[in-house]
């Protein structure tokens, strides 16, 4: 005999009263029939309502050619004997998670526990897999510091630190969540939903969760390290413009006060053609070629 599992995508409130196995509070009716907002998202959260469970989850899928992370949501009902689904699609169209996981283990009719726990447990890979595609982006962006402007560097940090910031938060959430089903709050009637034997599974789970929470912790270190490499760049280009003003003011300086030199009236000192023009010529030039050379020694220039 089969578990009897439903799946529902984005179903409205008559569906919902048509399959749901008990009936439910309204909050959890709203929420369920409730669309995904644009740009925002439920926290994962997983709490019992006497005679049933009533779970949000939040899986993360990578979009490398859009450069950001969709979340998608799974919500479910789940009592010992039936198991309710509800993915949703979101308001960038983005597809509704993939539970097709779930299709052997439901087939082979394990319990409601059992499914719920793997349930969670692909959604706590899902932020793993998210991290190989945001190690690959923290690596791209490093390796194109030198080429990509500046104003370009900053906002795709920015991005990716925001990013890293809510997935971390999310699985925090959800790592709650399991801690909840750990220490036996989360249950319906003596242990019939999540007996001694899904627990430890659940543990499995839970041990997923802390290993992406010191993933998201690594890259976000990663992110930092790129981002102060960056400023460190932008600091020695700045460097390198202040020593070529600096040449041009030091070139600029000694013809200026040659020239104001001669641009003093001095009775008759410097009348003649050759005091007034080719020497001060000369020494302008002559000391333009004195500073370029001892510049280039010292390789300012």
């Amino acid at each position: 005999m089969t578990t009897r599992w439903l799946d529902l995508v984005d179903p409205n409130r008559d569906e919902l009263l048509s399959t749901l196995p008990v009936p439910v509070d309204p909050e959890v009716l709203e929420i369920l029939a409730e669309r995904p907002a644009e740009g925002l998202a439920p926290w994962p959260v997983l709490e019992s309502h006497g005679a049933y469970v009533f779970g949000v989850l939040m899986a993360a899928r990578p979009l490398p050619d859009e450069d950001r992370i969709a979340y998608q949501e799974v919500d479910l009902v789940a009592t010992p004997s039936a198991l309710v689904t509800v993915r949703k699609t979101s308001r960038q169209g983005d597809p509704p998670f993939d539970v097709s996981a779930l299709h052997p283990p439901a087939q082979h009719g394990v319990s409601v526990g059992r499914l719920v726990q793997r349930l969670i447990d692909e959604v706590a890979n899902s932020f793993l897999d998210s991290l190989d595609t945001s190690y690959a982006d923290i690596e791209e962006l490093e390796d194109a510091l030198d080429s990509l402007p500046a104003e370009r560097v900053r906002m795709r940090l920015s991005d990716l630190r925001h990013e890293l910031l809510r997935a971390r938060r999310m699985v925090a959430a959800t790592r709650a969540a399991v801690r909840r089903v750990l220490d036996g709050r989360i249950e319906v009637g003596d242990r019939a939903l999540f007996p001694a034997d899904v627990e430890r599974l659940f543990s499995d789970t839970y041990d997923t969760l802390v290993r992406a929470t010191e993933e998201l912790d690594i890259a976000r270190e990663h992110v930092a390290g790129v981002r102060d490499h960056h400023q460190s760049k932008v600091v020695e280009s700045q460097g390198e413009v202040a020593k070529k003003l600096t040449v041009i003011a030091s070139l600029v300086l000694v013809p200026s006060f040659i020239v104001g030199f001669y641009g003093q009236n001095f009775a008759g000192a410097f009348d003649d053609a050759y005091w007034s023009i080719a020497a001060s010529t000369g020494l302008i030039v002559g000391s333009t070629l004195v500073q370029l050379a001892i510049f280039r020694w010292r390789r300012w220039i």
